[in-house]
């Protein structure tokens, strides 16, 4: 609002320009424009601009200056109403007159609008991703018949989706922000999938749902019409087809004219065209960025991706860096391709993981060297050179535990796993405990003859006294076994061995006088071993089984008596996923002396059940006959059952399991298990899964305990139980 005036003379000036039938304001005589128009200027002359004053006084003709002196004098103070000089009208009653509609004219034609449409229901399936997010997709499912898949890439990588569980309320203008980079985020995956005209229609608003505080919560929608889906036009591969495989890789790259256009779908194919390259001979083989050429018109893209195939190859020699290290003729050995077979991607990368598996090495590099160019109709020939870091051979480790049952154990071992070269290992170690001493040399060399054959040999010397068997042994072990290891898990691994042992045993007491003379025994065995497994991991089968036999033929010599014996046992095992986290394991053992009479077997030799590895609930070797002290004294056959379910619970991500287990054992001195003195436990387990495999904990309980049985016992050790 203005301020009041305060000087006389434009209160005068307003009342003579009334009196000339004119009115103004004095805001606007100040904003005068001096290039004002002729007839106006007459009115205000510059002269009244530049001193108003001056004007007001002297320049009003006499006519006007006389009538301006009649009027009545006016307080500046009064309300500008009761000014007489500015008197208006009042409007009479008369009321204003409607105007009549326009009538519509024949050649005009109004379009009729779709509400519904842009409420946005009918025409659309819509796909709930969240309280706050929500896609709808044409109905007719051949529109856009990739809408799960869509939604689901969308969700993971939704701004809405990311944010809408925080604990921070979201406002409709902190949506709108997140909604307009999901609306870029929508275009460029509509974009990979080739639906390069669709339209995407955002709608930020808020829902009929109510949130627990009953206010409305916020909602963002985006309806998708794809339009049409793009197809590839021309495909350019470059000189695929002048390869010798040409017609065989060019199928490896499964896109054809016509195919819906998918970047997806680009880069996949280049990653399998690239390994059928690397695995049918094409060792220097090269392959350039895709370029897409997308021609709206055609609604089509022209792939264009140059290929060099660079000729095919077989494999040569192996030359190693450090020869009297790891030599070249032994590399060949662990290689799993001869030379002259043609060049593998995937055997030279094996043969990569192959070295550092003998833990011999910190770091491999191996080179691909072109020896001879093929010509065309024979491979060239590579070379590979491999250039190797040596790791500390050398290993001292020790370990220190007790035990309910088998007391106080230090252990100690000192190792160098390249002793005699190349891979040749000696290992000194020994045992003190309340229960076992030992002291032993170890000499074991790794692919020997062939990849994972491994030869050992083990002279040891040792004292057991434990509650089933006193004895001090001597003892020569040998053994040739092609092993499964974590690198390569083997649908069929055995062993074959030769035992000498010279054991002097003092076997449970029967009666009163736990003091019995020492009985010694001589034994040589050729124990035998054979598995057959289809499960689909080492340490953490989820499904298949594995069927295992160990065969030990032996002869007994003991107080002069010779005996022939065979001790067998028969192990199965079984493992099927029923659901995303619960796998089922069941697991059976029969093991059977036949030949001789128990008296003529070392007590160190027989069959024991009960433990970790056996019927958990039972201390170790506690289950099956005993002697009058309640010392167990072995038997010659055994029989075991174990059923558990290994339950993924999403703890600690994923990596936490519960394992409810019940198993069931018996041993009898029959060479046929008595199954009328089955023991059964049962109890609880936990894994945490590593990349090493499971740690495991298992606590279990006797269900009908003996009367020297603990009530509880507790398992823990790397990988499952079986």
């Amino acid at each position: 609002m203005a301020p009041p005036v305060s000087t006389a003379w434009p209160s005068r000036l307003a009342a003579a320009l009334a009196a000339l039938g004119l009115a103004t304001a004095p805001q606007a005589l100040l904003a005068q424009d001096r290039q004002a128009p002729a007839t106006l200027e007459d009115l205000i002359p510059d002269a009244a601009v530049d001193d108003p004053e001056g004007w007001a006084e002297d320049g009003v003709e006499p006519e006007a200056r006389a009538a301006f002196e009649q009027l009545p004098a006016i307080d500046p103070g009064d309300p500008l109403v009761d000014d007489p000089a500015i008197q208006v009208a009042w409007p009479d009653e008369t009321p204003i007159p409607v105007p009549e509609p326009l009538s519509a004219e024949d050649d005009i034609e109004f379009a009729e609008i779709d509400r519904e449409f842009f409420r946005g229901a009918p025409e659309m399936e819509v796909v709930t991703l969240g309280p706050e997010l929500a896609l709808g997709f044409p109905i007719e499912e051949e529109a856009f018949p990739l809408r799960a898949e869509f939604a689901k890439r969308f969700e993971a990588l939704s701004t809405v989706e990311e944010l809408q569980d925080d604990d921070n309320d979201d406002n409709i203008a902190q949506l709108a922000a997140r909604a307009r980079a999901d609306e870029e985020l929508l275009a460029q995956l509509l974009r990979v999938y080739g639906y390069y005209d669709a339209q995407i229609i955002r709608t930020v608003g808020a829902t009929r749902q109510r949130d627990d505080a009953g206010e409305n919560q916020a909602n963002v929608r985006f309806d998708i019409v794809p339009g049409e889906r793009y197809s590839f036009g021309a495909i350019d591969l470059g000189q695929l087809r002048q390869a010798p495989d040409g017609p065989a890789l060019r199928s490896a790259f499964g896109i054809e004219t016509g195919d819906p256009l998918s970047s997806d779908a680009i880069v996949r194919e280049q990653f399998d065209l690239d390994r059928a390259l690397g695995e049918t001979g094409y060792p220097f083989a090269e392959i350039d960025e895709p370029q897409l050429l997308v021609d709206h018109e055609r609604t089509e893209g022209d792939l264009t991706m140059p290929v060099r195939p660079n000729g095919k190859y077989a494999f040569g020699e192996v030359v190693s860096g450090s020869p009297d290290f790891l030599s070249g003729s032994h590399l060949e050995t662990i290689a799993r391709f001869d030379r002259g077979d043609v060049y593998q991607r995937s055997l030279e990368q094996d043969l990569r993981r192959a070295i550092v598996a003998t833990g011999l090495v910190s770091s491999v590099t191996i080179t691909k060297r072109e020896v001879s160019p093929p010509d065309a109709t024979t491979p060239g020939e590579i070379a590979l050179d491999v250039e190797m870091t040596e790791a500390k051979l050398r290993t001292i480790a020790g370990a220190i535990g007790y035990g309910s049952e088998e007391g106080f154990r230090i252990e100690a071992s000192w190792e160098h796993r390249n002793f005699f070269p190349p891979e040749g290992s000696i290992r000194l170690r020994g045992i003190a405990g309340t229960q076992e001493q030992l002291a032993g040399i170890t000499f074991r060399r790794n692919n020997f003859g062939g990849r994972d054959r491994i030869l050992n040999v083990d002279a040891y010397a040792s004292t057991i006294d434990s509650p089933a068997f006193d004895a001090r042994t001597l003892a020569f072990v040998a053994s040739y076994e092609r092993s499964s290891t974590l690198l390569f898990q083997k649908p069929i691994s055995w062993s074959v061995g030769l035992e000498a042992v010279a054991t002097a045993e003092r076997p449970p007491s029967n009666d009163n006088s736990p003091q019995q003379a020492r009985q010694t025994y001589f034994v040589g065995a050729i124990p035998l071993y054979v598995q057959l497994d289809t499960t689909d991991d080492l340490l953490d089968p989820k499904e298949g089984f594995r069927v295992a036999g160990r065969f030990s033929p032996e002869v007994s010599r003991t107080n002069g008596v010779e005996s022939f014996y065979l001790r067998s046992q028969f192990d199965a095992s079984y493992y099927r996923q029923v659901s995303d986290s619960v796998v089922v394991a069941g697991r059976a053992r029969l093991g059977t002396i036949q030949g001789t009479e128990i008296a003529n077997i070392a007590p160190s030799r027989r069959l024991y059940a009960g433990g970790g590895g056996s019927v958990r609930g039972y201390g170790y070797r506690e289950i099956g006959p005993h002697d009058d002290l309640g010392d167990p004294t072995g038997g010659r056959s055994l029989a075991e059952v174990a059923l558990e379910a290994r339950i993924r619970t999403g703890m600690f991500d994923g990596a936490l399991s519960i394992v409810p287990f019940i198993d069931a054992g018996t041993v009898s001195t029959a060479t046929l298990p008595d199954f009328e003195t089955f023991r059964v436990g049962a109890g609880l387990g936990i894994r945490y899964h590593t990349g090493f495999g499971p740690i495991r904990v298992d606590v279990g309980v006797p269900l009908n305990p003996g009367p020297d049985h603990n009530p509880v016992a507790v398992y823990v050790s790397l990988g499952q139980a079986f």
